[in-house]
Parts: C-alpha cells; sequence; structure tokens
C-alpha cells in the first residue's frame, strides 16, 4: 500500500496514536489512570451511538440535521415515562427498562417520519431534518414547558452512572472499577452495525445505493426501503441514546440537551473516513472519530485552554478530515 493511501485508510486512527502518546508523555501518570480512560470512552457515548447510525444514513447518500433535536424530546419523553410508570407503583428498573423502550420507539417513530418523507416524497434530505431541527426541539420545549425535566426515580441515575466491573482492575482504594453501561452499549451497538454492513445483504444494499441510486435501482434492490430502514435505525439509535443522556443527567433540559449533536456525530463519521458523498464508509472509523474528538477536548481542558476553542478545532479537524478524502478521490 502507498504511503499516501495508508495517511487516507488510517489517518484517524494514526492522528488519535499521536494525541494518546502525547498526553502520556505530558500528563504522566494521570492520563493512564484507569479511571480516566474509562472516561474517555463513555464521554461521548451517547454521541458515538448516534454517530455509528449517521455513518449508514450517510453511506447511503444522506444526512440527518435533526438527531440533536431529536435526543432532547426523546430524552424528554423518556423521563416523562420513567416518572409515570415509578408513580403507578411499578418496580424502578421495569420502569427503566420500559422508559428505554419508550425513548427507542419514539426516536425510531420519528427516524421513520424523516425517512418516509425523504424516499417516498422526494424531498431532499438536508430539508426534512432541517425541518425536524425546529419540529422535535419544540416537541421537546412543550413537553418540558421550556424548562429542565427532572426524574422522581433515583434509580435512574444509579442506571446511568453504573456499569460491570472491569475483570482483574482496582482503582487506587483497591475497588472495582466500572465499565460504565453508556460505553458497553456504544460498544456493542458499534460492533453490531459493523456486522450489519459488512456482513450482511443489507449492508451491501445501504453502500450500493449511496454509491449509484439509480444502479442500485437497475439491479432490483428497493431503494426506497433502505433509505426508510436508514434513518429508522439512526432514530431508534437516538431513542436509545437520549434515554442514557437522561440518565447520567437525571434530568433533561430541553433548551439545552443534544445541542451540536448533529455536528459531532458528521464529524466523527467524516473524521473516520465515511464519504459525504454516499458509498463509502466504516464503523470503526466513526469509532476512532468519536474517540479522537473526546481526547481534543479532554487536551483541551486539561491543558487550561479555553473550551470555547473547541468549536474551531472540530471545524479545523473535519476541513482536514474532508481535504484528505478529496485527496483519496482524486487518487482513485
Amino acid at each position: 500500500m502507498k504511503r499516501n493511501n495508508i495517511l487516507t485508510e488510517y489517518g484517524a486512527l494514526l492522528a488519535l496514536v499521536i494525541l494518546f502518546v502525547i498526553n502520556v508523555i505530558t500528563r504522566k501518570g494521570n492520563f493512564l489512570q484507569i479511571e480516566n480512560l474509562r472516561n474517555l470512552v463513555s464521554q461521548n457515548a451517547a454521541v458515538g451511538i448516534i454517530a455509528v447510525g449517521m455513518t449508514l444514513v450517510i453511506i447511503s447518500g444522506g444526512i440527518d440535521l435533526s438527531v440533536g433535536s431529536m435526543t432532547a424530546m426523546c430524552g424528554a419523553a423518556g423521563i416523562l415515562l420513567v416518572n409515570k410508570f415509578a408513580s403507578s407503583g411499578m418496580s424502578p428498573n421495569m420502569a427503566i427498562l420500559l422508559a428505554v423502550l419508550g425513548g427507542i420507539l419514539i426516536g425510531a417513530f420519528s427516524g421513520f417520519v424523516n425517512g418516509f418523507i425523504i424516499a417516498y416524497g422526494r424531498v431532499a434530505a438536508f430539508v426534512v431534518t432541517l425541518g425536524g431541527l425546529a419540529g422535535f426541539r419544540s416537541i421537546a420545549l412543550v413537553l418540558g414547558n421550556g424548562g429542565e425535566i427532572r426524574s422522581t426515580v433515583p434509580a435512574l441515575q444509579d442506571f446511568g452512572f453504573g456499569g460491570i466491573p472491569i475483570p482483574f482492575v482496582k482503582n487506587a482504594g483497591g475497588g472495582s472499577v466500572d465499565f460504565y453501561w453508556s460505553a458497553l452499549i456504544f460498544v456493542l451497538v458499534a460492533i453490531g452495525a459493523g456486522f450489519v454492513l459488512n456482513r450482511t445483504r443489507f449492508g451491501r444494499y445501504v453502500i450500493a445505493v449511496g454509491a449509484n441510486q439509480r444502479v442500485a435501482e437497475y439491479s432490483a434492490i428497493n431503494v426506497q426501503t433502505v433509505k426508510l430502514a436508514v434513518y429508522t435505525i439512526l432514530g431508534g439509535l437516538v431513542g436509545l441514546a437520549s434515554v442514557l443522556v437522561g440518565a447520567r443527567m437525571n434530568s433533561v433540559g430541553t433548551g439545552s440537551v443534544g445541542l451540536y449533536y448533529e455536528l459531532d456525530a458528521i464529524a466523527a463519521v467524516v473524521i473516520g473516513g465515511t464519504s459525504l458523498r454516499g458509498g463509502k464508509g466504516r464503523i470503526w472509523g466513526t469509532v476512532v472519530g468519536v474517540l479522537l474528538l473526546t481526547l481534543i477536548a479532554n487536551m483541551l481542558t486539561a491543558f487550561s485552554i479555553d473550551t470555547n476553542w473547541q468549536g474551531l478545532v472540530r471545524g479545523i479537524v473535519i476541513l482536514a478530515a474532508v481535504l484528505i478524502q478529496r485527496g483519496r478521490k482524486d487518487n482513485d
């Protein structure tokens, strides 16, 4: 493989490794503490789950700008469901389970609506999801009366910060270190989506539709069904992520939760090597993109750099990733 091909294919992974090494050298033992590494994985787990779904949408030739507002709407609905179920006498664990399922179903239905209008109404994805960006946020604000919705079930936050003990790993005090549920779900979603994309007929259809929609139609692929499916899957993942966000904070600020999630998700997808033109992408690259953005934000905080610079840094990284993709396209 040529040197420039290695850079375009594995540039994000190489950047992640370089930044990791820089942190190890400059921050010494603090960075390598198991709790810090665990937090790096879980910090943006919700965005990561959304980014996995966004990868499928972008590979199919689409895009979704509504996921941030959808997160607020589904999160608000999830908190309300937990409170309602728990107040009816249901056990906290069952109330949380049903709220998670409810959030997923609401998100999946919202994604279905987006996908239906895009696929069968033949309206540009940018326009449809831009409308969703405004509409879903408005619904969230109505649900919360323009403010915050707080959970009355303490077990919800216990779930948000709960997890499974990491085998053979102890913290400085000798206690076990839990791998948070949010991070574990992110990993499982990424593995599942990677399998679907690379090992199933549906995954091949998604790539074919994004590469050339007309050729896909001539190959007897139901393009509308594929588009509808990827937006529905993304919506379901947004619903799942929204409940995890609400659990971590034990509340949902309807005006603030999910802000810029669409940009973070798209950034992770592009940085990971998925082409905005569609037809090409990889789930593992998106995971690397999420971790890279998380590490950059962590470094800015650790080195006492004003966090307001994060947007500029993120923008530079996105532009660099797009330019690398352009170079790869030209070389192809």
